[in-house]
């Protein structure tokens, strides 16, 4: 797990972007469709590296198909920044859904390989929660709106961060583990 730190940077930029959303609240639509493109976007191109780089990934394919799901859906909002509010808040309910399900299903996976996994399955269950609430209350204004996705991508990112710490330890015990045979 020597790319640990790459979970570390995608949860430090969830902050991020939820403490930007929390701290400018009245940002018009426009500007959170463009600072969630970017994030969804980054997050994407993260993941895809991920997948590309790290072949012994338990389950490459759903953490592929996350990275490709952000990457797709981070274009669409920076390219087409005038959707409805509706149209938007789908998009993200339906990226949140999928993208939530495929963590929890490589998180199973990783129980092959380590304990405590639950730190990933927290973040993917986090973001089933988000797409739930998102298609449950479409009628949200604008800056209930802001506020979930600003609350949610600070928690989302914090567990992550944690996620990254465990892995890391777990390759640091591997190397000293290497070290000693």
């Amino acid at each position: 797990m020597q790319r640990w730190w790459l979970f570390t940077v995608r949860g430090v930029f969830a902050v991020l972007f939820g403490l930007a959303a929390l701290v400018w609240p009245g940002l018009t639509l426009l500007a959170l469709i463009i600072l969630w493109g970017a994030y969804a976007f980054f997050d994407g191109v993260m993941t895809l590296y991920l997948t590309l780089t790290h072949k012994e990934w338990p389950a490459r394919w759903a953490l592929g198909l996350i990275g490709v799901l952000g990457l797709v859906t981070g274009l669409i909002a920076l390219f087409l920044p005038g959707i409805t509010a509706n149209a938007l808040l789908l998009l993200i309910a339906a990226w949140a859904l999928v993208t939530g399900v495929l963590q929890i299903v490589d998180a199973i996976r990783l129980r092959k390989v380590m304990t405590n996994e639950w730190f990933y399955v927290v973040t993917g269950a986090l973001t089933v929660l988000l797409g739930i609430i998102l298609i449950t209350n479409p009628a949200a204004g604008a800056l209930a709106f802001v506020i979930t996705i600003g609350v949610f991508a600070i928690l989302w990112g914090v567990v992550l961060v944690l996620f990254s710490l465990r892995l890391k330890r777990l390759s640091d015990g591997r190397a000293r583990h290497a070290q000693r045979a």
